[in-house]
């Protein structure tokens, strides 16, 4: 008799077969559901006038040349790259080979990175008039009032090194021996022994001419820089730094308390609709006098100033808040020290002997209730614009000079505008 106990059976299970052919019938339209971001992006796109890209254009019907990537494509795609938190061409060049989004977009057409970088930074002005545009036609529908706007300001990591800042001796010492490599390479060029062909010549002559370009833009840089360290404290004026991977980035202190090479991104922001009406970038570390500025911009791009503003301490000088009230628009900043004055028993909203009249109509109106539950709504409408950045992958960009990071402001503003605009139902 045998005594061993039988065998458990083996699970039954259900295992992934990968080397099975199959064959599928499927277009590319339905790899995506009808409410995907990406439809969304492309309708906005269609909508949009492009006839200055076009005109540029020169390969037409019936004549020879390689033909083009419609630039509608290249826009649709980075704005899905900005709703998508997607900050490098590469990565996007990738995805349009893997991603059922962007292959969607795609259709079909190859792309390349050197074409996607390209086409990021290079039309600026087309961006901030897109801007324009979109915000102009929902404000003559009514859909944006410009009553009451609010602004802040977001650093963002620069593409230079912390460890790329130099002082003015050694950029001259630098930009003098970046010369002598570019002479000697271009004396090189003429010799007829050289062993490297002329495709890796030019590439080594181009670095070569872009890093003296990039000393001397960066040297171009320092007498600003001295001026500014002088007048923050004197005698500090040879400790000036500037770096010669991105002379326009400069050091800024971060949410996290330290200091890195970054871009100050302004956004001033719709309060009744949530959209953004203004984007702009600058290199100055705090956002003084920023208020002024985004005001102006405004006004010539909408043809008004907004009735309110709501702004942290330390964006509006006396004389921001005198010129917006003579626009006609009421300056809502908290009152420095207020906590302070009020725990000390002082006033901190009567109004100073030598304040203009505008500073102490704001300094007044800010002591009053419905001023003080008005101001609340900055932080839902500017941060809450900033934290969408955050969450879209907006912490370092990959391009350098203010002008290039400009446009990713840009670009930014335009997707959250697009994804606000839809949640509100007003479509592309």
């Amino acid at each position: 008799m045998n005594d061993a106990t039988p065998a458990e059976p083996a699970p039954r299970l259900r295992q992934p077969e990968r080397t099975q052919p199959e064959l599928r019938c499927l277009a590319l339209d339905e790899l995506l559901t009808p409410d995907h971001p990406a439809r969304l992006a492309w309708a906005f796109a269609g909508r949009l006038d492009l006839s200055s890209l076009y005109g540029d254009i020169k390969a037409v019907e019936g004549h020879p040349g390689n033909t083009p990537i419609d630039p509608r494509l290249l826009f649709a795609l980075w704005l899905y790259a900005a709703i998508d938190g997607v900050g490098s061409a590469r990565e996007l060049d990738r995805l349009c080979g893997e991603h059922a989004a962007y292959r969607w977009l795609c259709g079909g057409v190859a792309v390349n990175y050197h074409t996607l970088a390209d086409f990021r930074v290079a039309h600026a002005e087309l961006l901030d008039d897109q801007l324009t545009r979109s915000i102009a036609v929902l404000l003559d529908q009514g859909l944006v009032t410009l009553n009451t706007v609010a602004q802040d300001g977001m650093r963002v990591r620069a593409s230079a090194g912390a460890d790329t800042f130099r002082r003015k001796p050694t950029l001259t010492e630098h930009l003098a021996h970046a010369r002598e490599r570019l002479a000697a390479l271009r004396a090189q060029d003429g010799e007829a022994a050289t062993a490297a062909t002329a495709r890796q010549r030019a590439a080594r002559d181009r670095a070569a001419r872009d890093r003296v370009e990039r000393l001397e833009a960066a040297l171009a840089q320092m007498p600003a820089l001295e001026a500014a360290r002088e007048g923050y404290k004197k005698g500090t004026a040879e400790k000036a730094r500037c770096s010669p991977t991105d002379p326009d980035a400069r050091n800024m202190k971060m949410a996290d308390g330290g200091f890195r090479p970054a871009f100050n991104f302004q956004f001033t922001t719709d309060a009744d609709s949530g959209l953004v009406v203004d984007a702009a970038v600058v290199n100055q570390g705090t956002d003084n006098g920023q208020m002024g500025e985004s005001l102006d911009r405004i006004k010539r791009r909408y043809g008004r100033a907004p009735a309110k503003v709501l702004i942290d301490h330390g964006f509006a000088s006396q004389s921001d808040t005198t010129t917006a009230a003579e626009n006609g628009t009421d300056v809502y900043m908290p009152v420095k020290n207020e906590a302070k004055k009020l725990a000390a028993g002082e006033d901190p909203y009567r109004p100073l002997p030598k304040d203009p009249p505008a500073v102490a109509a704001w300094r007044v109106r800010m002591g009053t209730a419905e001023a003080q539950a008005l101001y609340k709504l900055r932080a839902s409408t500017a941060e809450w614009v900033n934290a969408g950045c955050r969450n879209r992958g907006l912490y370092q960009v990959r391009v350098r000079g203010l002008g290039k990071v400009r446009c990713c402001a840009l670009w930014q503003a335009l997707a959250h505008n697009l994804l606000r605009a839809s949640a509100l139902g007003h479509g592309p």
